[in-house]
């Protein structure tokens, strides 16, 4: 199936040349004051951010509960709409994190891909398939499973012993087999480059959603080491807030495009080392 995941995922990554993932957490206190009084100003600031970094980067990544706690979730939905008009080939994962049982799953992948339209969306495996299943039923969309994520909290669940292997890993195992449509990225966070590697060996060219790269100080030059599949490429690498805030004035959207660049620069350069 042409028009499966992936292969978006992977024009994305050749059209633009980078493996750089903007995520669009919007905090209104610390939006610049140009757009803060808007009517929109959740839209209007990740507008911007959008313009400013979409020639360096392979997708976008809203957060959910960032527009959803100030009741802006049209404005995320405009967001969405805003990306695909203008920037039809970068994909948009929705950050929302779901997992539920199966019927209630089922309204949540209806709002995922029919009410926003999001390209791919986060999910929790911890419910079992039922929670992910409603998910394979829109099978040109993503399916972003946690797996081992950037948090210090994460090893009281994610480490615990499944026969012999951390829980993580069974999680990483259990996907594979699951993704017969090519629609399963696995979330591996940048604090952890070494069992970031050991996903990369049980998933083989599986896409990764790696978070953590900058506030939370993960390591780039390791976790390329660990995480590039078998053409240099196979990871989403999220940065947020060392973008969005890269500037706090008028010039916001210039200082964010030059950060996103630079980021994928130093991804680039390391890819080629």
């Amino acid at each position: 199936m042409a028009n499966h995941f992936h292969h978006r995922l992977g024009q994305a990554w050749q059209q633009s040349g980078s493996l750089v993932c903007v995520g669009l957490d919007p905090d209104l206190s610390r939006i610049p004051a140009v757009v803060r009084d808007s009517a929109a100003p959740l839209f209007e600031f990740c507008k911007a951010i959008v313009d400013s970094t979409a020639a360096y980067v392979c997708a976008f990544k809203p957060q959910f509960a960032h527009f959803a706690a100030l009741k802006a979730e049209g404005q995320l939905a405009d967001v969405i709409a805003y990306v695909h008009d203008r920037y039809p080939h970068i994909p948009v994962l929705l950050d929302a994190k779901r997992g539920d049982i199966g019927s209630t799953a089922e309204y949540y992948a209806r709002e995922a891909f029919e009410r926003y339209n999001a390209d791919a969306v986060t999910v929790s495996p911890y419910l079992g398939y039922e929670s992910i299943a409603p998910y394979f039923d829109y099978p040109d969309r993503g399916v972003v499973v946690l797996c081992r994520t950037s948090n210090p909290g994460s090893d009281r669940l994610q480490m615990i012993d499944a026969g012999g292997t951390p829980l993580y890993l069974r999680v990483a195992e259990w996907v594979k087999e699951l993704d017969q449509n090519n629609q399963c990225l696995l979330v591996t966070g940048a604090t952890y480059p070494e069992e970031l590697g050991m996903v990369r060996e049980i998933v083989g060219n599986m896409p990764l959603l790696v978070p953590g790269i900058g506030a939370q100080g993960g390591d780039l030059e390791r976790v390329l080491k660990n995480g590039l599949d078998g053409e240099r490429a196979g990871l989403l690498i999220s940065s947020s807030r060392g973008i969005l805030y890269a500037g706090d004035g008028p010039d916001f959207a210039a200082a964010a495009g030059f950060a996103a660049r630079t980021l994928s620069d130093q991804i680039n350069a390391l890819r080629k080392s």
